[in-house]
């Protein structure tokens, strides 16, 4: 006889597993992809001013104007495109498939990609078809193209770059992707910062696509603040299911601010792409490790015994990710976010000493 619980809550929920953020007290976390730079102090102290000074007594602004604004500036948005600002990308994403979430409606990415693709695609009740990437982590067009046509999917999202994998896309045949797509393409640019490609300044040119960035990688992922851009049309609909006032008081004026030091958020970028570089060297030179190449601000890379590495690092006080018995392509991968030098540092001493326990 079924319980209560088994009665009420949906069979696909329940089947789920929580998305799980491990304890990183005392940890050298490299584990979520965070930019490891504070702001500077006199940033800091217009920050405290602003949140000081907010009338956290009334609802913020709905419509988020005058960071809408700011946003505009700072991205350099088409003047026929619009926002929808949102929690993070994360709420961005369930907007976009509960407006589309008709009966039979279908949800199409690639494999392994972001895992919140599938889990909001089951929250919202959608169908989610997978494309299995190519040996080198690469886009296979044709399996792309042939599944857009078989499933006519009501949504499309590629991540780039992609995430756990690091790497961007071949352009061209996102573009063709987009062309053969019966609805929207979502392009998720949450690592545009690092990569330094985008398509946002191509919404211009197709009338069914939808770029997708985050301010998480940018220093600034306690705001939690996500955005969708595109043609006015599409984003109008789409906005009808974003609840009432969900970007907070304390998100607009902070964001708002940090954008007007675009320079110095610039200038980390840069520093991390440095350490990108660095640590991708150095994991190459590490016995039985295949490093993958990395558009964003993470590495992947496979060595023998993940689970023990992983362990051993976890012991010695350096937190990555662990991606191996995640998707078959993951197995023996690890994901390190790229840290500070000192930081780097800390997680390549771990990385031999545990190697050499091992």
């Amino acid at each position: 006889m079924a319980t209560k619980r088994e009665a009420i809550i949906r069979d696909e929920i329940r089947a789920l597993a929580a998305y799980h953020v491990p304890d990183s007290s005392g940890m050298v976390k490299l584990d979520a992809m965070e930019n490891p730079y504070d702001l500077p102090a006199d940033v800091r102290r217009k920050i405290a001013e602003l949140v000081a000074n907010a009338q956290i007594n009334r609802y913020p602004d709905a419509a988020a104007s005058a960071l809408k604004a700011r946003l505009r500036e700072t991205l350099d948005l088409p003047q026929e495109s619009e926002l929808i600002l949102g929690n993070g990308s994360d709420e961005i994403i369930q907007m976009l498939m509960m407006a589309t979430a008709k009966p039979g409606a279908k949800v199409l990415s690639v494999e392994p990609t972001f895992v919140m693709f599938r889990m909001i695609a089951s929250y919202c009740r959608m169908d989610y078809v997978s494309v299995p990437l190519q040996a080198d982590f690469s886009l296979d067009a044709e399996r792309m193209l042939l599944a857009i046509a078989e499933h006519r999917p009501a949504l499309v999202f590629i991540a780039y770059p992609n995430n756990p994998t690091g790497n961007l896309f071949d352009a061209d045949t996102i573009a063709r992707i987009v062309r053969a797509a019966p609805g929207l393409v979502v392009v998720d640019e949450a690592y545009h910062a690092f990569a330094g490609r985008t398509f946002m300044n191509r919404l211009g040119e197709f009338d069914n696509l939808v770029v997708m960035r985050t301010l998480s990688k940018s220093g600034l992922a306690g705001l939690r603040l996500g955005l969708l851009a595109g043609a006015r049309d599409w984003l109008a609909e789409i906005d009808k299911v974003r609840l009432p006032y969900n970007v907070g008081v304390l998100t607009q004026l902070v964001a708002e601010e940090a954008l007007q030091h675009r320079s110095l958020l610039d200038e980390q970028a840069a520093a991390i792409r440095a350490e990108r570089t660095r640590l991708s060297d150095e994991l190459r030179g590490t016995r039985g490790t295949t490093v993958y190449p990395s558009d964003a601000n993470f590495i992947l890379f496979r060595i023998a015994g993940a689970p023990r590495v992983f362990a051993a690092l976890k012991a010695r006080g350096v937190l990555v990710k662990n991606l191996h018995g995640s998707h078959p392509a993951l197995d023996g991968c690890l994901r390190v976010t790229v840290g500070t030098p000192g930081e780097n540092d800390r997680f390549l001493a771990a990385l031999r000493e545990s190697l050499t326990l091992n």
